[in-house]
């Protein structure tokens, strides 16, 4: 997309975790603050798309986005309306959790309003706090884990991923932290997720922006017209883009919006 077509973006998504959120502050700055604002003024529809589930969302003062693309884009919806939902299969949760449990890795499972883990290690504990949030333990987890589930968190590195995948059919990984991992459907992913968005809002692809900086982003930077990589991405993601801003500790996306007359 040449500058002169940017006039034409009507929504933007982006991720959290370093993206909006510099994950050495754990926090959202003024300038990128301003810049969600100045695009709501501008008639720019915003949405958050992320791993997070609903309930660990952040809250910044305000702001409303549009559209929130929750699990990797496996649950997305409104303030008023779901979307589109797409839960792991039942028997392969119950998969995961036993192949995890192998290996001594606890797992937490997350549904649409609650969520909950069968135990705990440092992976896992500082995979939580990197949004700000404390692992809980779920007295109740079997039952728990039995309800409809869209995704399963766990610490882990690459090399424990075909052991955690191992006979399942209808669950993937998908990662952005090398110590952790997220399970969820095989047919979810934040591009997945973004093609039912704009399918809601009567929108093409060439009308959306994206900003990510995590592997799992880089789906959704492909959906979209114009993907921008985050100034702290990997050289694997910044690839994947049509272009790069500057770092989330460096205001990138409002100084990339400014630059771009979107805001």
């Amino acid at each position: 997309m040449t500058s002169d077509n940017f006039k034409d973006i009507r929504i933007a998504f982006f991720d959290i975790d370093g993206t909006l959120i510099d994950i050495g502050r754990k926090q959202i700055t003024t300038k990128t603050a301003e810049a969600l604002i100045r695009l709501k003024e501008k008639g720019v529809k915003i949405c958050l798309a992320t791993g997070r589930p609903p309930s660990i969302l952040p809250r910044f003062p305000g702001i409303d986005f549009d559209a929130n693309l929750t699990f990797n884009a496996s649950y997305c919806y409104t303030d008023d309306e779901v979307i589109f939902r797409n839960p792991i299969p039942p028997a392969d949760v119950q998969t995961v959790i036993r192949n995890a449990g192998k290996i001594n890795r606890p797992v937490a499972v997350a549904g649409a309003s609650r969520m909950g883990a069968n135990g705990s290690d440092k992976d896992l504990e500082d995979y939580y706090a990197i949004s700000g949030h404390d692992l809980v333990i779920a007295d109740d987890f079997d039952e728990l884990s039995r309800e409809e589930i869209f995704q399963i968190m766990l610490g882990c590195r690459e090399e424990e991923y075909p052991i955690i995948l191992e006979g399942v059919q209808g669950a993937k990984i998908t990662a952005w932290w090398s110590r952790a991992a997220d399970v969820i459907s095989a047919t979810g992913s934040k591009g997945f997720g973004i093609e039912k968005v704009l399918d809601y809002y009567c929108l093409t692809k060439e009308q959306a922006i994206a900003f990510g900086d995590g592997a799992n982003d880089i789906e959704m930077l492909k959906t979209v017209g114009t993907g921008v990589a985050m100034g702290n991405a990997s050289d694997i993601v910044k690839s994947a883009a049509d272009d790069v801003c500057g770092s989330a500790a460096e205001d990138g996306v409002y100084y990339y919006c400014k630059k771009h007359g979107l805001i």
